[in-house]
């Protein structure tokens, strides 16, 4: 099974952390969903957790494990073509300083670079790793 990234549709951030990644995962390893989708919300309550009433973080599921904040992160990066894996390093930090640095900039993601009135709809070549 694909790991399955949860993002939130309308903020133009996390829209452009999936085409990131889209662009360079070759080996197609991801799946998408929006966090305000009804599949998203029963696969994090499959998995013990409660759906977000204002998304604010990337999920990452793999192998049924849900990864969040700035795990999720550095795991998706870790699995990207090029120098990207080399991201993962930062998992040296401890946890709590890199979790810190995700919700500052999640906290203030509309303001820097806004968000969208809905999800975007993804091309027909793209609507198979969308859920």
């Amino acid at each position: 099974m694909k790991d399955i990234i949860f993002f939130d549709g309308v903020c133009n951030l996390c829209d452009g952390f999936v085409h990131f990644v889209i662009d360079r995962d070759e080996a197609a390893r991801f799946r998408f969903v929006s966090l305000q989708s009804e599949v998203a919300q029963q696969l994090l309550h499959q998995h013990g957790q409660l759906p977000p009433a204002v998304p604010a973080t990337i999920y990452l599921l793999r192998a049924g494990k849900l990864y969040e904040q700035s795990e999720a992160v550095l795991l998706i990066l870790q699995q990207l073509g090029s120098g990207w894996r080399y991201a993962s390093g930062l998992r040296v930090l401890p946890r709590f300083i890199r979790d810190w640095a995700y919700r500052l900039v999640a906290r203030h993601r509309y303001l820097i670079l806004g968000r969208q009135v809905a999800c975007r709809i993804p091309t027909p070549a793209l609507r198979q790793r969308f859920l």
